[in-house]
């Protein structure tokens, strides 16, 4: 297994993301690899660990003041034997090659978990939407697909949202998409608004899921219910804010959360609605829910 792992990360090098992966997961294997030679006869691990396609773009865009920008993106189509490459886009300063193609490694196997005919990608830039106005983004959203078009589609490639791209990125990105192409395909792109094509739940769907997950673990293991528990969440996001959502209404009480700026704790009992306003409407950071609530 030590030989295999070295000559993959060899053809990988100074992506230190992926090689903590890829070292995790084949760990995990080795009992499975020890069982079935015919795995390694077959290079089956090597076609697990090597992606399918690597698509590298510059992202120019221009700023409200006039001034020129220039990010990189990134789209990783891992594997596409189960069907069309699906994952999320990322756009966080943190952003590199090797961060998405550590992201889109696992993707595969939590997308062949689901049962689903779908495949596994990844993509995003190291873009920072924090404290850009929506034009900025918007300008940035629509240069991004200029270029990521042509690699996507509903039976190829059907990117998502991920940190830093909620609903307002994918509207302009599948707004931008539809005038490229001339084309309205609802399938080639996830997590937009109703109101374009999207599904209602699907902007809880990862929270609340969280949170079964978290009832049905408690049930299981200790025998007991969410209701008068107490909850600390990690993060303010999509995810986090209605993983806070549905906490409540399973009866347990959030009493922190957190973004990359810092910690809240409220001991009565976090305001989720104040939460989500804060975070999907004003935009604006976590620490000013202390403003309302001393």
């Amino acid at each position: 297994m030590e030989s295999i792992y070295q000559q993959i990360i060899s053809r990988n090098p100074g992506e230190p993301e992926f090689h903590q992966a890829l070292y995790e997961v084949l760990e995990t294997l080795t009992p499975v690899l020890e069982r079935h030679p015919e795995y390694h006869e077959q290079k089956i691990i090597e076609r697990l660990c090597e992606p399918e396609r690597q698509i590298i773009f510059r992202v120019p865009w221009e700023d409200d003041d006039g001034h020129i920008h220039i990010n990189r993106g990134f789209r990783v189509g891992f594997n596409s034997s189960l069907g069309p490459y699906k994952g999320g886009l990322r756009f966080h300063p943190s952003v590199t090659l090797g961060t998405i193609k550590f992201l889109a490694f696992e993707q595969t196997f939590k997308n062949a978990l689901t049962g689903l005919p779908i495949g596994s990608g990844k993509g995003g830039s190291d873009f920072d939407p924090k404290g850009k106005s929506d034009r900025e983004v918007m300008r940035f959203c629509q240069s991004f697909m200029t270029s990521l078009y042509r690699h996507i589609g509903e039976s190829t490639d059907v990117p998502a949202g991920d940190i830093g791209v909620g609903a307002r990125e994918i509207g302009y990105l599948f707004g931008q998409y539809k005038r490229i192409t001339q084309r309205y395909e609802a399938g080639v792109i996830t997590g937009k608004s109703p109101g374009w094509g999207g599904t209602l739940i699907r902007k809880k769907s990862t929270g609340y899921g969280a949170v079964f997950f978290c009832e049905d673990m408690l049930r299981a293991v200790h025998g007991e219910e969410l209701k008068d528990k107490i909850a600390l969440v990690s993060g303010s996001g999509n995810v986090a804010t209605y993983a806070m959502e549905k906490l409540r209404a399973s009866g347990a009480k959030v009493i922190a959360c957190s973004d990359s700026g810092g910690v809240i704790i409220d001991q009565k009992g976090i305001d989720v609605d104040a939460i989500i306003r804060i975070k999907e409407i004003e935009r604006q950071r976590i620490y000013t829910y202390l403003d309302s609530h001393p």
